[in-house]
């Protein structure tokens, strides 16, 4: 259930202000980056056999964490090669920078939620300029032996699914903030169901709908900031902003 004294549509589409500062939070491949960037990584330097694990993973054969796990650990390319690359051939969603700088001017809280791997997010961000984001994603630590892999987000319980977007979800919201969730997949849906307010295009979208579930299509950030800057300015109004006395 969603928390009462929160920001609340208006009709036309505008915003009540209450008492809660928003927090973005963005899934990576395909939503803050343009690409897939992990499989942008596997075409480029992985064993050709990553599209016949996929498909086991879309055929519910096996967890996300260990297609990712199977996949990775057939990697051609250390650490520093797969972070160039993501550097020369990815790229951000068109506004995603504008949202980063104003969420940093506006003392808004904007992370990244992914269950991808780490050191492809640090390298496009890097790229970017956009830093420091909080990255709440799979850990990555390489060694002579490949790629060792923590998941600090899972459900207790549950760790051998690997990393919940809910349980992110979930630690932003017991500081007290409005969620806004920008996403494109499935594994975005529990996330979705636990927020606010939801950004949704691709696959995310289409299950929304399904199961009815209130959402905003996006195609990049500048929707999304616009939204968040008519909720800082309603706080701001109501002397609840960064600045407030």
């Amino acid at each position: 259930m969603k928390p009462s004294g929160k920001l609340t549509r208006n009709i036309g589409g505008g915003f009540v202000i209450s008492s809660s500062r928003p927090a973005v939070l963005t899934d990576f491949d395909d939503t803050a980056a343009v690409q897939n960037v992990a499989e942008m990584l596997l075409t480029k330097f992985g064993d050709p056999t990553w599209h016949d694990v996929r498909q086991r993973f879309r055929d519910k054969e096996l967890t996300l964490n260990e297609y990712q796990e199977i996949t990775f650990r057939n990697i051609q390319a250390d650490r520093a090669t797969m972070q160039d690359y993501v550097k020369q051939n990815a790229s951000l969603r068109p506004y995603f920078k504008e949202m980063w700088h104003y969420c940093r001017e506006s003392q808004v809280p904007l992370a990244v939620v992914s269950q991808g791997l780490d050191f492809y997010i640090e390298a496009l961000l890097e790229k970017e300029g956009c830093g420091p984001v909080p990255i709440h994603a799979v850990n990555t630590r390489f060694d002579a032996k490949g790629i060792n892999y923590e998941y600090r987000y899972a459900v207790p319980g549950k760790e051998s699914l690997g990393n919940s977007k809910g349980v992110v979800v979930d630690s932003y919201r017991e500081q007290g903030h409005y969620i806004v969730y920008v996403g494109d997949g499935m594994s975005d849906f529990e996330a979705a169901t636990r927020a606010d307010l939801v950004f949704a295009h691709r696959v995310l979208a289409d299950e929304c709908e399904r199961q009815e579930i209130p959402f905003r299509p996006f195609t990049d950030f500048g929707d999304v900031l616009k939204a968040v800057e008519e909720m800082t300015a309603g706080l701001s109004r109501n002397g609840k902003g960064p600045n407030a006395s």
